[in-house]
């Protein structure tokens, strides 16, 4: 079966609007989840001539709690300062940090197994699909045209099941998702360099106690 490019669909999606007499109260309205601000940074760039962006901080998997208030300070700071959330008038809403919620979410505690799993498993399968699914309902209530994740531009992200996901989540008869791929064309290296140039924390491990112990691990055993 041939992978779809969620890359291409996304270009043909903005090549479709008008941006020439394009402003703020004609944007469609696009609700983005977002887990840091280095993944925020490039994508916040890509989009926000094209859509009135309102982020959405949800990321209760982060681990410990100092690391999850790190990684949104980050993300508030460089906000203060980048030209592309400035310019497109991006709002933030940060939402509970319960990391119980995720537990639940992704069942570690009745399937054991998850907890060692590498990235892209079945594990991150079910934290974006918790996560998703609350960025989903928060952008029905605002009756946001879009939704979307930032969670695509990492390389260690699986894009197919973000996006298999969002579609399905549409489905429910809510706002559009909004395809992508957003480590293409550049996008994750665009992202280092705006981190590097805004001198950010960049965070070594995903966020959740099992990205954490098993990058450690790997570094015990190498």
């Amino acid at each position: 079966m041939q992978k779809v490019n969620y890359q291409k669909q996304l270009d043909k999606i903005l090549e479709k609007m008008d941006l020439v007499n394009g402003d703020s109260l004609s944007k469609p309205s696009l609700l983005l989840h977002a887990c840091c601000g280095p993944c925020s940074s490039y994508v916040l760039e890509y989009l926000y001539k094209y859509f009135d962006i309102t982020v959405l901080y949800y990321n209760p998997n982060i681990y410990p709690q100092e690391e999850y208030e790190r990684r949104f300070s980050e993300l508030k700071k460089l906000y203060e300062s980048f030209p592309p959330a400035l310019e497109g008038k991006v709002k933030v809403v940060e939402q509970n940090y319960d990391p119980e919620e995720f537990y639940e979410a992704v069942g570690t505690q009745e399937n054991p197994e998850l907890a060692k799993e590498p990235e892209k498993g079945e594990r991150c399968r079910r934290c974006y699909e918790f996560r998703l699914r609350r960025a989903y309902e928060y952008a029905c209530a605002g009756k946001f045209d879009y939704f979307c994740t930032t969670l695509s531009i990492s390389p260690f992200k699986d894009a197919e099941k973000l996006n298999v996901i969002g579609e399905q989540l549409e489905k429910e008869g809510g706002p559009h998702w909004l395809p992508s791929d957003f480590k293409k064309k550049g996008g994750f290296k665009r992202s280092l360099e705006i981190s590097e140039e805004y001198g950010m924390y960049r965070q070594d491990y995903c966020g959740c106690v099992y990205s954490k112990n098993n990058k450690n691990s790997v570094i015990i055993e190498s």
